[in-house]
């Protein structure tokens, strides 16, 4: 297996958006994906804009160092866009020697991105030069070995799609019980309560001492943050302070936000943790308070309170019908954790494929073992 240049296997495609005829404009995330472009594009003359077609490659060599990844991404949902004349956008010369699919695979790796923010010292922010993106090799096995390993990437990611797809009808299935139960069917008879009269409402402390970015066998506890991505994790620790079912509420940024934590678990940094005094309780609470939208014009930080939280007013059905609906939640919940936990091993098989993607197909064959 032969290493080569990628200035020997890309050439650079610089074609304008002249005649106005294509107007669907797309940006480029550093997570090496495209997105609709979210820019304002009032006033603007779109005819210098890229032409971008299915197979061809945008990328940007700014700010590589910056951001520890180089934004690169292979066009695959749309025959031909339109992209920023910033992002250079370049094809493989001949897929007979290697394929785009591959290539982007290549430049998923985190192996990639280091090398790329080793050679970027270009300006304050670390931009790569192009000369040095073209002298960056890769290994270039045979096409058919190309499309195999194509083949085994996009067979986990269909996987992960799929379980994703079924996450999102088991949420749906649990959004309609509550709005049967206790929307549909409401009735004048339930009891009216404050959410503190139900709940114990407290505030995220500091870091715990012992903390680790990833989970180990000393640091197995789960620490969440006031942030959404990943759910707020922060990172691990080796004790709970939050051992008993719970909701979490970001308080700052994003507030409102709401996450059901059914596991042992420490709250941190502008993060509100509402515990109910009744397991049972926990899954009617947090599907009222995720429907809640707050009102934030009234605070110059936007900062949701424990006051705030703690005197809002909730209807109280019996505890019969809370056990039976929490039961039927959670059998939901469980599924959905399970296909979680299952996609986080199939992207971690992911991360494997792609770091091995240097060494022989003997080595390559034992890791889908």
């Amino acid at each position: 297996m032969s290493y080569r240049k990628i200035g020997d296997l890309i050439q650079v495609v610089d074609q304008r958006n002249r005649d106005l005829a294509v107007t669907h404009l797309v940006g480029l995330t550093i997570n090496k994906k495209f997105i609709p472009s979210v820019a304002n594009i009032i006033g603007t003359d779109m005819a210098n804009y890229k032409l971008i077609r299915k197979n061809q490659f945008a990328c940007s060599t700014m700010q590589v160092r910056r951001d520890k990844k180089m934004p690169i991404a292979l066009l695959k949902e749309f025959e031909i866009a339109i992209i920023s004349q910033a992002y250079p956008v370049f094809e493989v010369i001949d897929e007979n020697l290697i394929l785009p699919d591959y290539l982007m695979l290549w430049f998923s790796r985190s192996e990639f991105d280091r090398e790329a923010c080793f050679h970027a010292v270009g300006g304050v922010r670390g931009s790569l030069e192009w000369e040095d993106f073209c002298g960056m090799q890769l290994p270039v096995p045979s096409t058919e070995e190309q499309r195999q390993i194509v083949a085994q990437y996009q067979s986990i990611t269909n996987k992960i799609k799929v379980n994703e797809q079924i996450c999102e009808k088991l949420e749906a299935t649990a959004q309609a019980l509550y709005k049967h139960w206790f929307v549909d069917n409401k009735s004048d008879d339930w009891e009216m309560k404050k959410i503190g009269e139900v709940s114990e409402i407290k505030a995220g402390g500091d870091r715990p001492k012992v903390y680790s970015e990833i989970e180990t066998e000393k640091c197995f506890v789960p620490i969440f943050s006031n942030g959404v991505t990943n759910e707020g994790l922060y990172g691990f620790t080796d004790k709970a302070i939050y051992p008993e079912k719970s909701i979490t509420i970001s308080a700052r940024g994003t507030i409102g936000y709401c996450v059901l934590r059914n596991k042992p678990f420490v709250g941190i940094v502008r993060l509100l943790v509402v515990t109910p005094f009744n397991k049972f309780e926990s899954t009617y609470l947090f599907e009222f308070l995720k429907r809640i939208e707050f009102d934030n014009s009234g605070s110059v930080q936007n900062q949701l309170t424990i006051p705030q939280i703690s005197t809002l007013e909730i209807i109280m059905p019996p505890e019969q019908t809370l056990r039976k609906y929490d039961e039927s939640v959670m059998k939901l919940n469980n599924l959905i954790e399970m296909k979680m936990q299952e996609n986080k091993k199939l992207t971690q098989l992911q991360s494997l494929l792609l770091s091995r993607l240097a060494v022989g197909e003997e080595e390559k064959r034992k890791i889908m073992v």
